[in-house]
């Protein structure tokens, strides 16, 4: 059964570029319901905690610099469906392949900077959630 929670981080160049109320109101229009949100800073090892599950790939080091270069806003969001339904909100991880009108479409510059994050799995957005809200016990 589909939860009806999912975790969201929008990215820092999305910041940098003045798109969080863009793209909060995208959330906003497709239904999901902001159930906490934050506005932080990640340290380069607290990227790399995040994404421990990607440290053997090549791309990891670079993933890591990016996500800390700069403020991102992360966000508990509830809607049935809501990560099956998000995912189809952010559109595709390459932005030139991202159907019209999505979130990376829209805001996204390349694979790399692509303007948010989104849970893949219910188990995930538990577990991404909880990482950046843990004292907030949101799931």
């Amino acid at each position: 059964m589909a939860g009806n929670k999912t975790f969201t981080m929008i990215k820092p160049d999305a910041v940098r570029n003045g798109n969080i109320g863009n793209i909060l109101a995208k959330i906003n229009e497709a239904g999901f319901r902001i159930v906490a949100m934050k506005y932080t800073k990640l340290s380069a090892e607290k990227a790399g905690e995040f994404y421990a599950v990607h440290k053997e790939r090549p791309f990891y080091g670079e993933l890591c610099e990016f996500m800390s270069s700069g403020p991102i806003v992360a966000a508990i969001l509830e809607k049935d469906n809501a990560v099956e339904d998000f995912r189809k909100l952010i559109g595709a991880t390459n932005p030139a392949e991202a159907a019209p009108g999505t979130i990376r479409a829209l805001y996204a510059t390349s694979i790399g900077e692509n303007a948010v994050h989104g849970a893949d799995s219910d188990e995930n957005a538990n577990i991404e959630g909880n990482f950046h809200f843990a004292s907030t016990e949101m799931f």
